[in-house]
């Protein structure tokens, strides 16, 4: 034999494919002329390749061990063409075998938002939506076909769905493939195609859909419903739709996390002398006690009347800030009574000095406010 590939690459004649690749890529990657520019690693790195050509081909290697030289036999030797695609393979490890694109496939998913109040997050709900959405075609049951025909094999690319050219370069004659610009690499035409769908196999309608929302949603959550999104070309598989919650503001109730908050605004008077309120909450009316002293801004917890933990058990609370409001005007009668309950008090005319607002060690200045008017 003129050549020994076996021995361009290093191997034994018994070697495996894995070794004969795992020969090739070290040498491929030390003789590339991307690396090593020097014309005799040049024509060392095409020898290398064509070796590898032989040896990686079951057929052509049996031809070669029984004394043939596939590349000669054809006429090329080291100047015969190579696919590029497999030289691509064998350096980043593709190695899948190309062809024809299905036009069946999965179609896209889909995302709407849907709004909730505050009662449908903390219960849950059963909603109807309406989507525009593509949905497989009737006329032709996703086949893209009008009736009674079939497909055609592309006469381009002769069913492969994939154009290959050869060039000259460095490396001698390379092969790169495309896809078809005739079938889009389907391998296939549509000669006559649907008049429903336009060969796509798919029409875009609208369509209702119902949403089950489950308690202790929030503002981002998102439902997902497998297989109500868009049918994929072709007929094919449909897929999912994700419905995002927002939740809208509720007039009395804010959310914090699984907690509600409310302010309730309570009198001066009764503030002082303790008073009970009917709350009307998302769970109907509540009986709040206020006891007698209570101070602005005092919040008063009732446990488990929050918004259901949306994964798990239990519920979180409901938090009321009570607003203590300070009367503004006042006729000569009340104001009267409060004087004469400062004067009781030892709280009339009282003033506060200037040392009295530097800190102290429990609280400052606004502690020595408050002290100022409790009758010390």
């Amino acid at each position: 034999m003129a050549t020994d590939y076996y021995a361009l690459l290093g191997v034994s004649r018994d070697a495996s494919p894995d070794e004969i690749k795992r020969a090739y890529r070290q040498l491929a990657r030390e003789l590339h002329p991307d690396v090593n520019p020097d014309p005799a690693s040049v024509d060392r790195f095409k020898e290398v390749t064509a070796a590898y050509e032989v040896l990686s081909d079951p057929e052509k290697r049996q031809m070669y061990d029984l004394g043939g030289d596939p590349l000669r036999a054809g006429g090329g030797g080291f100047g015969a063409p190579f696919n590029f695609g497999d030289l691509m393979d064998t350096f980043f490890g593709g190695g899948q075998r190309r062809g024809p694109r299905p036009r069946m496939r999965r179609g896209q998913d889909a995302l709407i938002r849907l709004q909730v109040d505050l009662a449908e997050a903390m219960t849950g709900a059963t909603r109807e939506v309406q989507v525009d959405t593509a949905v497989c075609c009737e006329a032709c049951q996703g086949a893209g076909t009008a009736p009674d025909t079939q497909p055609a094999t592309c006469p381009m690319c002769k069913g492969h769905g994939e154009i290959q050219n050869v060039q000259r370069s460095f490396l001698g004659q390379v092969m790169t493939a495309r896809p078809c610009p005739q079938c889009q690499g389907f391998g296939t035409t549509i000669p006559h195609p649907c008049v429903e769908c336009a060969g796509d196999g798919r029409v875009r309608t609208r369509t209702t859909i119902g949403v089950r929302i489950p308690p202790g949603v929030d503002t981002g959550t998102r439902i997902q419903l497998a297989g109500q999104g868009e049918v994929g070309p072709g007929g094919g598989e449909p897929g999912d739709l994700f419905v995002e919650i927002v939740q809208t503001v509720h007039p009395v109730f804010e959310r914090r996390g699984d907690d509600l908050v409310c302010t309730v605004e309570v009198p001066m008077t009764a503030a002082a002398l303790g008073t009970g309120i009917e709350l009307e909450t998302l769970d109907g009316v509540e009986q709040v006690e206020v006891r007698p002293g209570t101070q602005p801004g005092a919040v008063l917890t009732l446990r488990a009347r929050g918004v259901p933990h949306l994964r798990g058990s239990g519920r979180g609370d409901l938090h009321i800030q009570l607003d203590v409001r300070t009367p503004t005007r006042l006729d000569d009668e009340q104001e009267g009574f409060l004087r004469s309950l400062a004067r009781a008090r030892g709280e009339e005319g009282v003033t506060l000095r200037a040392t009295e607002q530097v800190a102290d060690e429990t609280g400052g200045f606004f502690s020595r406010l408050r002290g100022a008017f409790s009758g010390r």
